[in-house]
């Protein structure tokens, strides 16, 4: 057993300790994406496909076990929208089955499932009618989470959309994690129709009457070269503050953290080249998720947080464990400052596809991607342990 033995506070009654995936970096097979069509494109900027990635369509019962058997409560995974309609209109009964029976596996295993419904990925019809800028997208996103509905009878929490700020300006999301994020740019129209579509999703699933929904926005730390805080909060509205204020009226709010972004006259400033780097080329920064949630408390109003994704890109485990501990020390110290954080689930469960490439392994478990073989990395056992004393690594 992995333990840990510095300060720590207990976490609040039901906190949630768990472990984040996305159906398209770990399924595998994942064809009708438009995303996949992008990977395979003649003219694709993309390194590598993702191709099987950790067969989880098939292996899910295998993650759920390791990642209950390790002491973690709670299991964040995307279902996808290409594989329940692979055409306009078109639902696969099928594929909502497989995704009911994650939920059911989930249960058995005493494991809250926690589930996205769009992480990046759309269908190819909908990539080829021009994605986010489809005229009717905001209609059909609707229609999609009635369907979805379909399995969500006894899941209490759901995220509408995964990091929309990520996907401004884009048919969908083609991140570059090696070149950084927010490429190429925000778009103010398409921001607001996602909003729409956020918030027609979440009409529906308000009718349910037992799900919490929300969504979750990558949050960058904008912070300021003395002299250009007017250029921070410029750059940094349409890429973040916008979204943040569209989740005021939601159950929750999903907080995704890994960096932080210094702005100067013209933008990021780069950082200097001897400071510690994680695997995609970020400044290693846990101190980021403290920072994360004051913001984003701060421009919502309050409503709870949960912190939906945070974690590191390394090799080297033992650097992962500090990391999560300098991130942990963060949700400390927001909720001894009496802001309100629900729960903490790590990026990733699983080494997986980190589009466009294999190198950036978040995982708590390495995947063996010839094999498929798990193994659970001390990083799981450690964060586990947390999880089964109900305590949080303290300053």
């Amino acid at each position: 057993m992995t333990t840990h033995t510095g300060p720590t506070r207990p976490a609040p009654e039901g906190f949630l300790w768990g472990a984040a995936t996305a159906a398209h970096q770990i399924e595998g097979g994942n064809v009708n994406t438009a995303h996949w069509e992008f990977e395979h494109a003649p003219d694709t900027t993309v390194e590598e496909p993702s191709g099987d990635a950790c067969d989880s369509y098939h292996r899910y019962p295998e993650d759920i076990r390791l990642l209950a058997e390790a002491g973690l409560d709670t299991y964040r995974f995307s279902i996808e929208w290409a594989r329940i309609e692979p055409e306009k209109g078109i639902v696969s009964r099928a594929q909502l089955d497989h995704y009911r029976r994650m939920i059911d596996t989930c249960r058995d295993a005493g494991i809250t499932p926690f589930v996205t419904l769009h992480h990046f990925t759309v269908p190819r019809w909908q990539g080829r009618d021009g994605g986010w800028y489809a005229d009717d997208v905001v209609d059909r996103f609707r229609r999609y989470t009635e369907t979805a509905t379909r399995i969500l009878d006894d899941v209490e929490y759901v995220v509408t959309i995964n990091e929309p700020n990520m996907m401004v300006n884009q048919t969908e999301a083609k991140i570059d994690t090696e070149q950084g994020v927010n490429f190429p740019g925000p778009s103010p129209h398409v921001a607001q129709v996602i909003a729409q579509a956020h918030h027609a999703s979440r009409e529906v699933l308000s009718g349910l009457g037992h799900v919490k929904s929300g969504w979750s926005v990558a949050n960058q730390v904008y912070q300021a070269v003395p002299g250009y805080e007017k250029e921070r909060d410029e750059w940094g509205y349409w890429r973040e503050d916008y979204y943040l204020e569209q989740a005021r009226d939601d159950d929750f709010i999903g907080v995704q953290s890994y960096l932080r972004t210094i702005i100067g006259p013209d933008g990021p400033v780069p950082f200097p080249d001897d400071v510690e780097r994680t695997l995609t080329g970020w400044e290693y920064y846990p101190e980021a998720l403290g920072h994360a949630l004051r913001h984003t408390h701060e421009v919502t109003g309050g409503i709870p947080m949960i912190v939906t994704e945070n974690g590191m890109a390394t090799a080297d485990d033992s650097r992962r464990i500090d990391y999560t501990t300098g991130a942990l020390e963060g949700v400390s110290v927001a909720l001894r400052d009496g802001l309100d954080v629900r729960g903490y689930l790590h990026w990733s469960l699983l080494d997986n596809y980190e589009w466009g490439s294999y190198r950036p392994t978040f995982g708590l478990i390495h995947v063996d991607h010839e094999t498929f073989a798990r193994t659970p990395k001390p990083s799981l056992a450690w964060l586990g342990d947390l999880a089964r004393r109900g305590v949080i690594p303290a300053v």
